[in-house]
């Protein structure tokens, strides 16, 4: 089994020794995502295009392994700022819409106060093309 490692250009996955996405078979693991630009290093100031940019982030480091958001099984995000958790949420759900995966939402410190949230998912490649079968409880 060949196991995949995407990096990018982020200073923190060098000093702080980790890798933006891995994958063990078809599971595909995506470290916490910020909203900075890895390439640029620019991080907007807004709640909208840091929960955008991160998004972007996550969807690359898929893409990068023959995967898409619809392959999202599990997310997580972390929101720094409470009263900011129903914008940051309504844009992750827009983005999932598709998904159907399971979330958690935690409203925590992250790594510096400028940071509006953090998101890392668990993805299972076709998991988004696999038919399904919905129960509601």
């Amino acid at each position: 089994m060949i196991h995949q490692i995407v990096r990018t250009a982020s200073k923190y996955e060098d000093s702080e020794s980790f890798v933006r996405a891995l994958t063990v078979g078809d599971w595909i693991f995506v470290s916490h995502c910020a909203g900075r630009d890895y390439t640029t290093g620019f991080m907007s100031d807004t709640v909208e295009g840091q929960t955008k940019q991160a998004l972007l982030n996550v969807q690359n480091a898929l893409e990068a392994v023959g995967a898409t958001l619809e392959d999202v099984v599990h997310r997580v995000a972390t929101i720094p700022r409470v009263e900011q958790a129903a914008e940051v949420m309504s844009i992750v759900g827009e983005a999932f819409r598709n998904a159907n995966a399971t979330n958690t939402v935690t409203c925590a410190p992250l790594g510096g106060p400028d940071y509006v949230l953090e998101i890392e998912v668990t993805a299972y490649r076709g998991f988004g093309q696999a038919e399904k079968q919905v129960i509601t409880i």
